[in-house]
């Protein structure tokens, strides 16, 4: 059994802040899924142009990989839009837990739209975001979180998850 945690959902949903905040707290390395994007799909989703599955393939072998590296856990921030992504990555880590970070589209696109700047992620992409997605609520080892609550919030809520799962791990901060 893995202590291995996916933080996931469409573009804009906080993976990155909620995966920095659950990594520190259970002293799991963090490891960014969009740091493995091949220089080709950064390319097209710059240009707005939606990754397929083809694409998408090369990346979810390496964030496999990634898993299987780190046997004593990990939290990996990664999209997993789709059951047969998620399902990958159950394989390279069983017991492979998912935290979904819920958000509606007016509120992904905001915040794409915020942090257009700094990522390469097109705005024009949410929607295929929404299109592509497959919603994890009901899947075992998957708990869904309100990605508007606050990160504290959040945080908190992931690890009182976690620890109702085995021995506590999480620290939180008062």
């Amino acid at each position: 059994m893995t202590e291995s945690l996916v933080i996931m959902g469409v573009a804009g949903c906080g993976k990155s802040s909620l995966g920095a905040a659950v990594a520190q707290a259970t002293s799991l390395t963090l490891v960014e899924g969009d740091d493995f994007h091949s220089p080709a799909s950064r390319a097209k989703m710059s240009q707005g142009i939606a990754l397929t599955d083809a694409d998408r393939d090369g990346w979810l072998f390496v964030l496999g990989d990634q898993l299987r590296a780190h046997p004593q856990g990990l939290v990996l921030t990664c999209s997993a839009l789709k059951l047969s992504y998620r399902e990958r990555l159950r394989q390279a880590a069983p017991g492979l837990r998912f935290v979904f970070l819920d958000i509606s589209r007016e509120e992904s696109q905001a915040r794409v739209s915020a942090r257009a700047q700094q990522h390469f992620f097109s705005t024009t992409l949410v929607d295929s975001q929404f299109a592509t997605l497959e919603n994890p609520t009901g899947e075992a080892g998957v708990l869904r979180v309100d990605a508007l609550k606050p990160l504290a919030t959040l945080q908190a809520e992931v690890c009182q998850w976690l620890d109702t799962h085995k021995e506590p791990t999480c620290t939180t901060k008062p």
